[in-house]
């Protein structure tokens, strides 16, 4: 019977929890983007958080692909 490998599982939870605060930080850099129209901060705020947004969607993917990987395979 198979089991389930703790080291690759610790590694997609150490994902997860990475891509946790970036799930947090990049709704708060794109809203205070926007809130900052007519300021130059627009052009520094909105892209910060679409690079923090997309960092989390990769590192959440990674993570339950991890985690996946440790029980199934």
């Amino acid at each position: 019977m198979k089991r389930t490998n703790r080291r690759i599982l610790m590694t997609g939870i150490k994902f997860m929890a990475l891509s946790l605060p970036f799930m947090f930080l990049a709704p708060y850099l794109i809203t205070l983007g926007f809130l900052n129209k007519d300021n130059s901060t627009f052009y520094i705020f909105f892209p910060i958080g679409l690079i923090i947004a997309v960092a989390a969607i990769f590192f959440a993917f990674k993570g339950i692909q991890t985690i996946m990987k440790s029980m199934f395979d």
